[in-house]
């Protein structure tokens, strides 16, 4: 019983592989295409290219921050420090 539903299952695959192919695809004529299959392409377009926006904004985001981060020098810091009994000096880390 096992054997017979992989087996339909491995015909399912190959029938599905084959109508997949060009050979058995059917061109798309617009010809006959409405108002709505032109809205919706379209709409279509341009949420796909509103996408970019935000892409755009991480990406150079990441790559302002991959850059500083490996061009990053660290710098020498004086800091003040108080003592207690002398006043202010200087302390060079």
């Amino acid at each position: 019983m096992r054997k017979i539903e992989i087996l339909k299952a491995g015909m399912m695959g190959v029938a599905m592989i084959l109508l997949s192919t060009p050979a058995f695809a059917r061109s798309i004529e617009l010809k006959g295409a409405g108002t709505a299959l032109w809205i919706f392409l379209i709409v279509g377009a341009m949420i796909v290219l509103l996408q970019l926006i935000p892409a755009g904004i991480l990406f150079f985001s990441f790559v302002g921050t991959a850059t500083s981060a490996a061009l990053k020098k660290e710098k020498k810091v004086e800091e003040m420090a108080i003592l207690p009994a002398a006043g202010t000096s200087l302390v060079k880390k």
